[in-house]
């Protein structure tokens, strides 16, 4: 990793590496140093990214007034867990990206379910999974005050969640409001998805553990915001493409 990876990026991903087990029988070779499944283990990729929200948060620019929660389908190429038939896919086994994001796009926070679970059902976790992130003055703060939904998130239950955080609801509502009256502000999110969607390695789902899947979700998440640190020269990269 240290090879391809930035110089500023690797300064904050150093730390959080586990350190490699001693081998009990002694000599051998050496540890290979980007163990992918050992780091997604130990919540490497989780912490990167909430890291690099420290940083952006810390100089003002993560924007709570408004947030916004959606999910998208990713085929899987298998079988694996959270993996399930995609009702927009023809049945076929896929999963669920689900994903809120600041009024700026940034991803809060994002994880995996089975393409058949609605989104409904994955919203208090998705909240609940957003960490306290670092401000300019005070307290770390991790809710935003409002959150933009689309017509799957409309159920008392939902509301309820919200109400619950001190989070003010904006949900569309069936058989009332049209899909787009709150495009102007759910936009983001589905903005925020589409740069997740532009690595490869999450337009399909390759992987039968879904915690590999999830590891490189939240890399992805990591990398979006060091690029948004480093376009506002909040980092220096010694890789600028």
């Amino acid at each position: 990793m240290e090879k391809y990876c930035p110089e500023s990026l690797w300064v904050l991903a150093q730390p959080l590496l586990p350190a490699h087990p001693k081998r009990h029988q002694g000599g051998g070779r050496r540890r290979i140093d980007d163990r992918f499944t050992e780091w997604t283990a130990h919540g490497v990729m989780n912490a990167l990214h909430r890291a690099m929200l420290d940083v952006l948060g810390a100089a003002g620019q993560i924007d709570w007034s408004r947030a916004s929660v959606d999910a998208m389908h990713v085929r899987a190429r298998s079988k694996g867990d959270l993996t399930g038939p995609s009702p927009v896919d023809r049945g076929k086994p896929g999963s669920k990206v689900h994903a809120v994001a600041d009024r700026n796009g940034l991803a809060l926070y994002a994880d995996v379910s089975a393409a058949n679970v609605n989104d409904h059902l994955l919203l208090a976790d998705v909240v609940d999974g957003v960490s306290p992130v670092r401000q300019p003055v005070g307290r770390p703060r991790h809710r935003p005050v409002k959150m933009h939904g689309d017509k799957g998130y409309d159920y008392p239950a939902c509301r309820e969640v919200l109400h619950e955080r001190n989070i003010i609801a904006r949900i569309a509502r069936r058989g009332i409001e049209s899909s787009s009256r709150l495009g102007r502000y759910r936009y983001v999110i589905e903005r925020c998805l589409e740069w997740v969607s532009r690595f490869r390695r999450l337009v399909r789902r390759y992987e039968r553990k879904a915690f590999h899947f999830l590891g490189f979700l939240r890399l992805a998440c990591a990398v979006i915001c060091y690029r948004r640190a480093v376009r506002l020269n909040l980092l220096t990269s010694n890789n600028p493409k």
